[in-house]
């Protein structure tokens, strides 16, 4: 005959199991609830649909302790802001909401891999950059000597992207055709501007550390270390403490 199991043990496996259960439920919920909530004010500060994931430490021990580890985010690539066809990747870990008055906490590390496609480079330049608007008909990059060439029927003008002051740049080391209707400071500038535009709100102090020419494209690395996370709109940290952080629409 085979011997039954005290009830107490039977009690207690069963509580386990619903205790298992709930925790499970729970950290479910609040993942879901969390990438949410960073997502959709990712999504408000780029213009474009976005991905966030946690990384394998259970989601509520990061929420009991304010302690979060490997997030990523990801946009779709559709625009950033005013720029059309910029995509990006980042990766953020050793975020701690444990300031006080002067800032919610820090962040460890911040890395972000931006790329901007050539056809992007140009509906941004057609949309954004009024001294080139209806003058530029394609873009081409050229890996071998790291320069973008902005096509048009009536010239061309060519720059050599490069990390300056923490940004990426865009000089004009060549006009063709065009510096007759355009000047080429007026291009030059134009350019400043908008790369300036692009970055001036970034938070963090995150900085361009290189950019690479690719054959449809540039890519930038931008990151940040050990960077204070300013007071702002802290919502509802019972939800999520780290989109709590995020400002909203």
């Amino acid at each position: 005959m085979t011997k039954r199991p005290p009830p107490i043990v039977l009690i207690a496996v069963i509580v386990i199991g619903l205790a298992a259960a709930g925790l499970l439920a729970g950290e479910l919920y609040a993942r879901h609830r969390a990438e949410s909530m960073l997502a959709a004010a990712t999504e408000c500060a780029v213009q474009d649909e976005a991905s966030v994931s946690f990384g394998a430490t259970p989601l509520l021990l990061q929420l009991a302790t304010g302690h979060y580890r490997n997030i990523s985010i990801h946009t779709a690539g559709n625009r950033i802001g005013d720029a059309r066809g910029m995509k990006a990747d980042l990766r953020i870990d050793d975020v701690r909401l444990d300031g006080g008055a002067d800032a919610m906490g820090t962040v460890g590390a911040l890395d972000a891999m931006i790329t901007w496609s050539a056809d992007g480079m140009r509906q941004s330049i057609q949309e954004a950059i009024s001294p080139l608007r209806g003058l530029v008909t394609g873009v081409q990059t050229n890996p071998d000597d790291g320069t973008v060439k902005l096509q048009g029927n009536l010239g061309s003008v060519t720059t050599r992207p490069r990390v300056a002051d923490g940004r990426v740049a865009l000089p004009v080391v060549d006009v063709t055709g065009l510096g007759l209707l355009v000047p080429s400071e007026r291009v030059q500038s134009a350019l400043d501007g908008f790369t300036t535009d692009l970055t001036e709100d970034f938070p963090l102090d995150i900085h361009a550390d290189s950019v690479q020419i690719t054959d449809d494209g540039v890519t930038a690395h931008y990151s940040a270390r050990d960077a204070s996370i300013p007071q702002g709109n802290q919502g509802n940290q019972g939800d999520a403490g780290l989109a709590g952080t995020t400002m909203s629409c």
